[in-house]
Formats: structure tokens, sequence, C-alpha cells
């Protein structure tokens, strides 16, 4: 079976759809479907390889791309919102809401361009991401702190929360008691997840990692007292107080490790190895399944990543 013969997306309750990607791999990178009244959101959009499905899963449901009202990408990392300007072309009523940080990135996305050149390299970059496709500056909509957006009836809640970076929104559901987060309760993918274990670590992706506001971010969540947490990597997860608890404990052990290896000469090499003792770790205390070596090769582009991010952070780039 090829992987995207293995695409499969999950409709949940609410009028919530899980559409899944396909970026690096089947059920790792998810956009979200919300309808309500015949009138559609999208949160999150994934690369530009994700448009024709999250246009299929709009058809799917009997709705047209004119019946999209809401493109809300919870942050500007690519694999969130690389997508959304081939897509908002797609959907002729649709406003694009973006942290407003972020806004500008989306209308003028050279920068951003050259930054994911930066961090994965030329052939990476054009691999995975194509080339960006503008929007319009006046389909934009800069995204801030308790903006309410109506689909139809029911209310989306802006929530601004740093921490993964500092152009990061969630946005929470009153009607599912959920919110949409991005990378901010992590990344939690399904192969860490069955009746027996769950595993979820943070995301210190570069360039914009705070773990003091990520931790200020995690606390805001949990005081909604969310029923489901709709992460992009991947899906609806019900345990939200347990894969916080596991967020900020690694996020901080992180920070520590860092810290102190700040001034190592081989900085990166010792980051990395400490990045996957930790992750071992807990993924131990969850009572993971897996085989070492498995979970360390599920989780070696988030080292990679994440080693960068902190890297960044302590001023060490090595």
């Amino acid at each position: 079976m090829t992987a995207q013969a293995a695409l499969c997306d999950e409709r949940l309750a609410h009028g919530i759809t899980v559409v899944d990607t396909g970026f690096v791999r089947p059920q790792f990178d998810a956009a979200y479907l919300v309808v309500e009244e015949g009138r559609a959101a999208v949160i999150d959009t994934g690369t530009n390889a994700a448009v024709p499905r999250i246009l299929a899963a709009l058809a799917a449901q009997g709705l047209e791309p004119a019946d999209v009202d809401w493109v809300i990408p919870t942050h500007i990392h690519l694999d969130h919102a690389g997508g959304a300007g081939l897509l908002m072309r797609h959907l002729p009523n649709a406003r694009l809401v973006v942290h407003a940080r972020g806004a500008r990135h989306l209308v003028d996305p050279s920068l951003l361009m050259a930054g994911v050149r930066e961090v994965y390299g030329e052939e990476i970059a054009r691999r995975d991401y194509g080339e960006l496709v503008p929007v319009p500056a006046g389909r934009v909509t800069a995204g801030e702190e308790g903006m309410v957006l109506h689909l139809a009836r029911r209310p989306l809640r802006l929530l601004d929360t740093p921490g993964h970076a500092r152009h990061h929104l969630c946005v929470w559901d009153e009607a599912s008691r959920g919110c949409f987060t991005g990378d901010t309760l992590g990344v939690s993918y399904r192969e860490f997840h069955n009746g027996r274990w769950h595993y979820a670590l943070p995301s210190s992706s570069p360039v914009q990692y705070d773990p003091v506001a990520l931790r200020a971010s995690v606390a805001r969540l949990l005081a909604l007292r969310p029923a489901l947490a709709f992460v992009t990597h991947f899906g609806a997860i019900a345990q939200v107080e347990a894969q916080a608890d596991m967020i900020v404990r690694q996020s901080d052990a992180m920070a520590a490790l860092a810290q102190g290896l700040r001034d190592a000469p081989d900085f990166g090499e010792r980051l990395r190895d400490g990045l996957r003792a930790i992750y071992l770790a807990e993924a131990h205390a969850r009572g993971v399944g897996l085989a070492d070596a498995d979970i360390v090769a599920l989780l070696e582009m988030d080292v990679a990543l994440n080693a960068q991010g902190l890297g960044i952070w302590v001023g060490r780039r090595g």
C-alpha cells in the first residue's frame, strides 16, 4: 500500500473532520475542517500538496469552495500554513486569519521561504513545500487575542499562545469544548498511542522557542478545562491534562539541558544525545511499547529541529 493510499480523513463529532495532509507520512500532519450550518472553516492547511485533500474533504460533506468563510493557520510554519495561499485561490468567500506577527509573511512569503531554505536546505524546501503563493492583503485579517470569528452561529475564539513561536494562535471552540492547539501542546504521533500508552513531546523548532512563554500558554489552555485538544501532529486528544504535563515537564528538561551545555565545544552533538535521552525516558515512563530504536527513528527529525531551536534560544547554532 502506498503512503498516499493509506491517507484517511476522520470525521469527529461537532462537525469536525481531521484531514490527513499526507505531509511526511500518513497521520503526521493534520488540517481541520469545521462545518456549522452549511458554512466551513479550515484550521491549519498543511503544505501546497494538501490543498486537493482539503477540497475533497469539503466536497465529501456536500459543500462548495464558496461555503468556506475562514482559513485559520495557527501559525506560519509551513506544515501549518504553507498551503494557505494556494488554498485561498480556490475559496472565493474566505478570509485568512493569522496572528498579527505572521500576517505580512503570508502576504509576501519571500522571507518566510528564505528562512525555510536556511533551515532545511534548497532541495528539501523545494521538494516538501514548493513555492508559496501570496495571499492578497485585502483578504487577510490579523488575528488578535480574544477575537471571535463566527462560523454561522458558532463562535471560534482566538488565543494568543506564544512559546512554540511568537506568532502562534490557538482556537477555542465552545461547541466541542475543544481547542485547536497547533504546536502549543506539542506533537503526539499516532504511533505513540494505543489503549495502553499515550506519549507526546514538545516542539522547540526554530526560531522562536520560549519555554517560559510555553509554560504560561499551556497553563492558560488548561484553565479552559478542554474536553479535547485538536493537535496538528496528529488528531484529537482526550487526555489533555496528561499531554500538557508531558509537554511542560519535557520542555523544562530540554531548556535546562541546553543551558547546561551552552559553552560546550560539542554543543550540538551532546544536545541531540541529551534530547534523545529525555524523550526515551518519558516514553518509557508512559509505557510506550516500542523498541528504543523505533522510538528514536520516529523522533529523529524532531530531535534535529528541536536542537536547532534550542541552540538559537541559548545563542548557539553549532
